[in-house]
C-alpha cells in the first residue's frame, strides 16, 4: 500500500507477550540472584525480551545477612 507521498507503508508487526513472575536467591548478592533468575528463565522459556527487578530483600540470621533474594518479572512473546 502506497501513502500520498508515494512511499510504502511499513507492515505492522504485532506480538502478544507474556509476564512471569520467578524468585531468586544467592549467597553472594543480588546481581547473581538477578542472574541466576535470568538463566533459569531462558533455560525453559523461549523469546525472553526484558527483565524487570520487583523486589530485593536480604535474609537476616543472627544479625547477619545469610542471602539475598529477588522477585524478578520476566517478559517473553508468545509464538504464533
Amino acid at each position: 500500500m502506497e501513502s500520498k507521498l508515494g512511499c510504502k507503508e511499513a507492515e505492522i508487526r504485532m506480538s502478544v507477550a507474556r509476564v512471569t513472575e520467578l524468585s531468586a536467591t544467592s549467597e553472594t548478592g543480588f546481581e547473581d540472584a538477578i542472574n541466576q533468575a535470568v538463566a533459569r528463565a531462558t533455560k525453559t522459556l523461549r523469546g525472553v525480551e526484558g527483565a524487570w527487578v520487583k523486589d530485593q530483600n536480604v535474609m537476616i540470621e543472627d544479625g547477619n545477612i545469610k542471602g539475598y533474594k529477588v522477585n524478578v518479572e520476566v517478559t517473553f512473546v508468545l509464538e504464533e
